[in-house]
């Protein structure tokens, strides 16, 4: 399946957009799926029919679904109760009802994030469309899986499963019952619907499109949001400046200001122009009329390279696209075989690639939106 993450600025009419690919593709015979992720309806309000927990289908070849986060956690945390029944009664702790379970905070963004795993491995359609939140909350919710499945590791690590048969012993030793399988297995469960996740988001048949209005603030909008992306392994694919007025409007200022931001747009991306129609879009007809791109461009995958300069450098070089990053901004700390990447206000710990974990830093510099960093081969580590 191919999967389209569209998001933008808040405000920048990104659903619409979302929804008039979703259509346009539909419209060409792609089944298509187009998920939405906000609490109010405003997919339903673009697409002219409303849209909530189960699928809808909206013309033949295309459906939309708006997931119940609040139903889904408590769903979830019923069955935890269940699951944890003997933990609980030990500790003497009262069971919460369904009917009086609210989201928590981060609840919702997990349901989204397992919709949108579920509906990617379906087979019943090709084409899926994701409406992701505003930038900022998008970026958030791209990073979760992978921040996540680390803090499972580290509080839960798998290879401590392999002492079962001691924790009997070392649960009289303490004085405290030690974690019980359940909990082992029920983080088990997670991280590999986690990876799951992650697998959808790095594969080669997802792309990202940025929705914004041309324009300072959209500029800036779009840079802060193309970095974030870059730091998380994601391309931009194409950039939809929106609601563009026509040149006979009377503002000629706004009009200027709207024709240089696209024009600098078109430097770095494939930027399509989608003009005003002096109202927010309502139903299929309105739709229709929005010239979004098409969705048969074929993403290139990001790569972070190693470029083995042993023999004429006596390093190795570790290539990060980071476009937009500024000096002043970045902020490299190792720890062990990780690496802390602190960069515009994002931040992001990757695993060292296998070969560079047997080097030391040997330093860095920052050129033309790429991120070098040379590693010298630790001579008590590297083989000879």
């Amino acid at each position: 399946m191919r999967t389209i993450l569209i998001t933008g600025p808040g405000g920048s009419g990104r659903t619409a957009v979302a929804a008039a690919t979703a259509l346009r593709a539909a419209g060409e015979g792609t089944p298509t799926l187009v998920l939405g992720a906000d609490r109010t309806d405003t997919l339903g309000a673009a697409l002219g029919t409303a849209t909530g927990p189960a699928p809808r289908q909206v013309t033949p070849t295309l459906t939309a679904w708006r997931p119940d986060a609040a139903a889904r956690f408590r769903e979830d945390l019923t069955a935890f109760q269940t699951r944890a029944a003997g933990v609980l009664d030990l500790l003497g702790a009262s069971r919460l009802d369904a009917e009086e379970l609210t989201p928590l905070p981060g609840a919702e963004e997990l349901s989204f994030l397992r919709a949108l795993r579920d509906a990617a491995l379906s087979e019943r359609y090709e084409l899926l469309v994701v409406d992701l939140p505003p930038a900022p909350q998008a970026l958030a919710l791209l990073a979760l899986p992978e921040e996540l499945r680390r803090y499972l590791r580290r509080l839960l690590p798998p290879e401590r499963q392999a002492a079962r048969a001691l924790r009997p012993v070392l649960g009289r030793l303490a004085g405290v019952p030690m974690p019980a399988d359940w909990l082992y297995e029920t983080a088990a469960r997670w991280d590999v619907e986690l990876a799951a996740v992650e697998a959808v988001l790095a594969d080669r048949h997802t792309a990202v499109r940025l929705v914004a209005e041309p324009g300072p603030a959209g500029a800036d909008a779009v840079r802060t949001a193309r970095l974030g992306l870059a730091l998380r392994g994601l391309r931009t694919e194409a950039l939809v400046g929106n609601r563009v007025l026509p040149e006979d409007t009377p503002l000629h200022g706004l009009v200027a200001q709207q024709r240089k931001a696209l024009a600098d747009w078109a430097e770095t991306f494939e930027v399509t122009a989608v003009p005003h129609l002096g109202h927010d879009p309502r139903g299929t007809e309105d739709l229709a009329a929005l010239p979004v791109p098409g969705v048969n461009i074929a993403p290139a995958p990001v790569e972070w390279p190693v470029a083995d300069r042993i023999e004429e450098d006596g390093v190795l070089v570790w290539h990060i696209p980071l476009p937009g990053a500024i000096r002043d901004g970045l902020d490299l700390v190792r720890r062990g075989d990780e690496l802390v990447i602190t960069v515009g206000g994002f931040r992001r710990i990757v695993a060292l690639p296998s070969a560079l974990r047997r080097c030391t830093v040997a330093g860095a510099a920052l050129r033309d939106g790429e991120l070098r960093m040379r590693f010298t081969p630790d001579p008590d580590l590297w083989p000879r």
